[in-house]
């Protein structure tokens, strides 16, 4: 597989390899009934870096730094999880690590500045990923911490913004896109049956790092509804709008707890350490979009990476672009014009969950284990962000 690209990695002539990739089963954020309702998520993390560690046959003292995004760094999460995961896990304290946040693209970005340390020459191994326990940390932590110590948002930036919450965005996307509560839900219903369909094959066993919670070892999803309906779905009131509102629970992400790594190396070093070479990354981007519509970013992201590779939506063998809410996807649809049987082919976050400083490394765990089974050889993998960002991957699938 060589298929010709303008990638900006490899004409710095030193490639981006992925060895593994792996993610923990995602728990719904629930303090009775969640998979991780006992569990502190330096557990979560800690299990992702022994299983990257396992599969590989590295040498933990190998790696030379951990990236790890989180977007909310308080409480348990706080003081630098990443670090904190891997003494937990019981690996050396040599190995420095920093976490750091950009909002749901946190575990992509995180991938993407660790293939940024390889390709520049600063290191040779690093482990990505990303944790977030939105049950033990809730989303709404951040206001609480702005409630004791100032809000984000001071009057004069304010007065440039009228700042709204990602489900109006989600809202306004539908209006700007037209697109209408019937076709969202009926996207939910495709992630919900696509999931159901992927677990029923074993298809995320390839991904997944079996884990022992509440009594029971997981090795799926707890989401995921196989008997999600058009009719179920119709019921659902709307969940931001109370007047003309479109967007419900059930064409949203829910609330989740998760982690995921991948483990990137340079070329040199597969070949030092032994390293199944699975893939390499071709080019990576970030992008910023309007902060009130805010959920766009994935598509100047996508168009950014095609242009500047010489590529067409068409050349793309599989695609993952995170289901925050349907409309971000159906709209990044109707401006991309992609093959949707190419598309969150086993589901997506609405059926899977969305813990959200974890999913980017999720998607790049997916993808790669769904490429290999295809045997296919390009993968995207594109997000939004709160804030108004857009983060998006090109990967090659290597046959070693």
């Amino acid at each position: 597989m060589t298929r010709a690209t303008t990638s900006p990695f490899l004409n710095t002539g030193r490639e981006v390899l992925i060895a593994e990739a792996v993610r923990a089963p995602i728990g719904k954020s629930h303090p009775e009934r969640g998979w991780y309702r006992d569990t502190h998520p330096n557990a979560i993390l800690a299990a992702c870096y022994t299983e990257l560690v396992s599969r590989s046959g590295i040498a933990p003292d190998a790696v030379e730094d951990l990236v790890i995004g989180c977007t909310a760094p308080f409480g348990e999460q706080s003081r630098n999880i990443g670090r904190n995961a891997w003494l937990q896990a019981g690996y050396p304290p040599e190995v420095p690590a920093v976490t750091l946040d950009r909002r749901c693209g946190s575990a992509q970005t995180a991938v993407a500045m660790a293939a940024a340390l390889i390709g520049s020459g600063t290191h040779d191994v690093v482990i990505a990923g990303g944790v977030e326990h939105m049950g033990r940390v809730p989303i709404d932590s951040p206001q609480k911490i702005s409630d004791l110590y100032g809000d984000p948002w001071p009057q004069e930036l304010r007065d440039q913004y009228s700042f709204v919450h990602q489900g109006e965005s989600a809202e306004l996307i539908a209006d700007r896109w037209q697109i209408s509560r019937g076709e969202m839900d009926e996207f939910a219903v495709r992630s919900h049956r696509l999931a159901t369909e992927a677990i029923r094959a074993d298809r995320f066993a390839a991904e997944m790092v079996p884990l022992e919670l509440a009594g029971e070892t997981r090795t799926t999803d707890q989401s995921i509804r196989p008997e999600t309906s058009l009719d179920t779905l119709a019921g659902l009131k709307p969940a931001f709008r109370a007047e003309g509102g479109r967007i419900t629970a059930g064409s949203s992400s829910p609330i989740s707890d998760g982690a995921a790594g991948v483990l990137l190396a340079s070329r040199s070093a597969a070949q030092r350490y032994g390293l199944n070479v699975r893939a390499r990354i071709l080019d990576q981007t970030t992008v910023g979009v309007d902060p009130i519509i805010m959920l766009t970013g994935p598509i100047p992201a996508t168009r950014k990476l095609l242009d500047r590779n010489g590529l067409t939506i068409a050349d793309i063998d599989l695609i993952e672009i995170n289901e925050a809410f349907s409309s971000v996807v159906l709209a990044w649809e109707r401006e991309l014009k992609p093959d949707m049987d190419r598309v969150n082919v086993n589901g997506g976050s609405i059926a899977l969950g969305h813990p959200v400083g974890a999913t980017g490394s999720r998607l790049m765990a997916t993808i790669l284990a769904e490429m290999q089974r295809r045997d296919v050889e390009l993968g995207l993998v594109t997000m939004c962000c709160g804030g108004g960002l857009g983060t998006a991957t090109l990967v090659q699938r290597l046959d070693g």
